[in-house]
């Protein structure tokens, strides 16, 4: 979209336009406003204190337009809880944004007679017995990922944790604090013949929908996954915690106690995607598809080497031949064993060693063949991928070009940033932290494209012994021109796409502080440009039905105004990144981290986009 397009259909001031031309001077001056405490009179704290679940579902007032066709419902989990009180009379306190104890929310848009649409919200906190142990015990007893250890906790009782190792009885998994992704049906949860270790009924309230007259259409199971091997399943209507599930019920080799939160589905099918990482002496990662139309569940690769570390792996990547199994420099101490030792993951992690490398597995999914290539590429880290498609090398040639794109960081250093006496710049926290050159640099996020040519007719298990130029890296546009919790017109999953949506950081905020539309073909970015104080979350894309170009839809966002401490959900037109509508709450919501979205009325979305696509939009 060129300047003068972009003018012709936005309003004055309304959007932000940059270009390739611009990258350079953007990234640099995000450093310089890191440099200069630009983030100093952005408000954030209302998001982290005093956070309070609203069961509801209550009717919130609706301002500006929310097209109809996004009727739905959206539901978002996170972090929620972050100070406990305690019986001794003391406050125990998160250290890190990820161990905010789990809260998931849903707002029901919903079609009203006269051709506009009435928003609901409900929401509920997801770890109770967590709270409860927290407040007799006066401290934290579990692993976390980041959360800071008890000084008080002495050798033995790091020894015994150690020697337990990441075992827990049925009932402590009640207690898990699972806050990442909503998954919407899983495949092998489901229906009667569901797989499910721990169960319990939903409590009967008077928040029932249908008490308030309105009916939204909710899925048959919401299941709530994070970085390790557990999932909780919730009640689509009350939110409330009902059920858990290890992956050995999935199939009874997947017995690590490691995954990626961000389990791929198969647009076409359903099918789910995941690894399981067992710890130990010989660690070994296990690829699995769980099958959508039977629930059976298939390992199609086990890699137990020791040239393969075992890794903190928040995603992986699904194209339409292969699953990809991307390794970054993120690797666990003593094999994985460091763990229990340290109680948390981000303590348990290596320092980060830029002569390792990212490893890249690609193992066929249709086929059996396991394993088919391996790759190399410079040593970085990543959350999240974003899209994965495959073109023909040639008109006379079997190989297949595989792109794989992905935000990453120069190092894990990013994570450090995420403790929240840097994002609320405590005692001038984020100041010291980003005063290190290194390390703010390497806390900026950059979209990348690699490109890797396979022959699908002859495997290799092996790297190759000689570069190939024909794997490199395509692009890499580096922040704020790209951010984290990125996402795409669902429509092209696995498919071609050319924009991305994603939450840049422009250094005016010490998290997120934007929302940017990003063409990959061009290189040109939309900001929307949100009031200061304005901290938006993942942007979900709704398509809009029949639509005909990829980034014809709407995004629906939930933001906080750190001004006033209160939230709304923001829909944004997802081509010209200009607000159409929005829903406010009286009160803030926590920052969260991922969603899904379940329209109305339709089990798939037949678009003119490529290919028929399944009715959840999951972030």
């Amino acid at each position: 979209m060129s300047p003068q397009e972009v003018n012709d259909t936005v309003s004055e001031r309304s959007t932000t336009f940059r270009t390739q031309a611009d990258e350079q001077a953007d990234h640099e001056e995000t450093l310089q406003n890191l440099r200069t405490g630009k983030y100093d009179d952005w408000p954030n704290e209302a998001a982290f204190d005093g956070l309070t679940e609203e069961r509801g579902p209550i009717k919130i007032a609706v301002t500006g337009n929310i097209p109809t066709w996004a009727a739905g419902s959206l539901f978002r989990t996170g972090p929620g809880v972050y100070k406990i009180d305690t019986d001794a009379g003391t406050t125990f306190e998160m250290s890190h944004w990820f161990d905010g104890l789990a809260h998931t929310h849903r707002f029901d848009i919903i079609p009203n007679e006269e051709g506009s649409v009435e928003v609901f919200y409900s929401s509920r906190r997801q770890a109770e017995e967590m709270m409860e142990v927290i407040k007799k015990q006066g401290t934290w007893p579990y692993y976390s990922f980041g959360q800071k250890a008890d000084p008080c906790l002495g050798l033995l009782s790091k020894a015994m944790a150690a020697f337990k190792g990441l075992r827990e009885s049925p009932e402590e998994k009640w207690h898990n604090n699972i806050n990442v992704v909503v998954h919407v049906n899983p495949p092998g949860l489901d229906g009667a013949a569901g797989n499910i270790a721990g169960k319990r009924k939903p409590a009967v309230t008077e928040n029932d929908p249908k008490v308030l007259g309105h009916k939204p259409e909710l899925p048959k199971s919401i299941w709530i996954s994070t970085d390790n091997c557990t999932m909780k399943q919730i009640d689509p209507k009350t939110l409330e915690p009902i059920g858990w599930a290890t992956q050995d019920v999935l199939h009874p080799e997947l017995k690590g106690p490691m995954s990626c939160a961000h389990a791929q589905r198969d647009p076409e099918t359903g099918d789910l995607f995941n690894y399981n990482l067992e710890l130990g002496p010989k660690p070994t990662y296990r690829v699995f598809r769980v099958d959508a139309s039977t629930g059976k569940t298939d390992i199609l690769a086990t890699i137990r080497e020791p040239i393969v570390s075992p890794a903190y792996i928040h995603s992986l990547f699904l194209s339409p031949s292969f699953v990809v199994l991307c390794i970054p420099t993120s690797h666990f101490g003593l094999n994985g064993t460091q763990i229990p030792w340290e109680r948390n993951l981000l303590d348990a992690l290596r320092p980060y060693d830029p002569s390792r490398k990212t490893q890249w597995i690609v193992i066929d999914r249709k086929h059996g063949k396991g394993v088919v290539a391996r790759f190399e590429t410079d040593g970085r880290f990543f959350f999240h991928t974003v899209n994965s498609f495959e073109e023909k090398a040639g008109s006379e040639s079997s190989d297949i070009n595989l792109f794989c794109d992905v935000i990453d960081f120069g190092s894990h250093q990013f994570i450090h940033s995420l403790y929240l006496d840097v994002i609320l710049d405590r005692d001038s926290a984020a100041k010291k932290f980003y005063e290190d050159e290194n390390r703010a640099r390497n806390s900026l996020a950059h979209l990348t494209r690699y490109q890797f040519t396979i022959n699908p007719d002859s495997p290799s298990n092996k790297l190759p012994t000689t570069p190939d130029p024909k794997n490199h890296e395509v692009f890499r546009i580096p922040a704020p021109h790209a951010g984290e919790l990125p996402t795409i017109n669902p429509l092209y999953t696995t498919k071609k796409h050319r924009y991305v949506y994603s939450l840049p950081f422009r250094g005016r905020s010490t998290v997120t502080d934007a929302i940017v539309k990003t063409d990959t073909e061009t290189r040109e970015v939309l900001f929307w440009d949100n009031p200061k104080g304005h901290t938006p979350g993942e942007a979900i894309f709704i398509p809009r039905p029949g639509g005909e170009e990829e980034d014809d839809g709407v995004l629906l966002s939930v933001v906080l105004d750190g001004e006033k401490g209160k939230s709304y959900l923001l829909c944004l037109n997802a081509k010209t990144m200009t607000e159409m509508g929005r829903a406010g709450v009286d009160f803030a919501i926590a920052l969260g981290f991922h969603g899904a979205h379940v329209p109305s009325g339709r089990t798939v979305t037949r678009g003119r986009g490529p290919g028929v696509k399944m009715l959840m939009r999951e972030g």
